[in-house]
């Protein structure tokens, strides 16, 4: 980001200074530290900060948006990088970055619990039949998803099970279709933590643009707002 001239850290050539799944340790001089102060977030998560000479002093002549992004903590300015995060430390004691999501895409239950809808998406994207999905569920006691099933391969799932069903529309309302999917969330649910784990969710004819997902995301919860219990297959 701008405001970090532009980067806090970066995987190195070095022997030690590269592990998958992270965005390497910090560069010299730069310190990261994980804050959980405004929120609930998973075991070991929370708001990337950052602190260092690559900092901005602030945006200029804007000083509300300056207070907005940046904190003090024991007397230290520190940068709000809207991501949120891990420290994962390595045997040789280096510490590497993990990012798991944007702050602003955390979606938050009805009983104040924090929950990344990224790496959920990600995990059940896995399987052959989805081909997108979206986690919603803000202000909810739980979290549901909208599915889209990968609609060529739903097809061949179809034909071997003698489903006799000519369109993605006929396929995502039939029992058997919806009792196969509800197999793949029950697969994929142990994976995470109770408060992540999807209660409900529902198979859609249609498809959205992966470039605008911040949009539908909040489009998709407007949806979820306006639907009945009943509409949602409960886990």
């Amino acid at each position: 980001m701008t405001e970090t001239s532009p980067a806090i850290s970066i995987t190195r050539f070095d022997k030690g200074y590269a592990k998958l799944g992270t965005v390497g340790p910090a560069i010299d001089g730069v310190e990261i530290k994980i804050d959980t102060s405004e929120g609930e977030y998973r075991q070991g998560e929370g708001e990337i900060i950052v602190n260092g000479p690559n900092v901005m002093l602030g945006y200029y002549r804007k000083p509300d948006k300056t207070a907005e992004i940046m904190k003090t903590i024991d007397g230290k300015q520190w940068l709000k990088t809207g991501d949120v995060g891990t420290l994962i430390t390595a045997e040789n004691g280096v510490k590497f970055l993990k990012i798991t999501d944007r702050k602003k895409e955390l979606l938050k239950t009805s009983g104040g619990k924090y929950v990344a809808p990224s790496p959920i998406e990600g995990k059940l994207k896995e399987d052959f039949l989805i081909e997108q999905i979206m986690v919603v569920g803000d202000n909810h006691k739980f979290i549901t998803a909208l599915i889209i099933p990968a609609e060529e391969a739903l097809k061949e799932w179809c034909g071997r099970h003698h489903l006799d069903l000519s369109s993605l529309k006929e396929m995502v309302k039939h029992p058997t279709v919806i009792e196969k999917y509800q197999s793949v969330v029950n697969k994929y649910n142990p994976e995470f933590n109770h408060v992540d784990q999807i209660k409900a969710f529902k198979l859609l004819p249609t498809t959205w643009e992966t470039t605008q997902s911040r949009w539908h995301r909040s489009r998709a919860n407007a949806y979820h707002e306006t639907q009945k219990k009943g509409d949602f297959t409960k886990i």
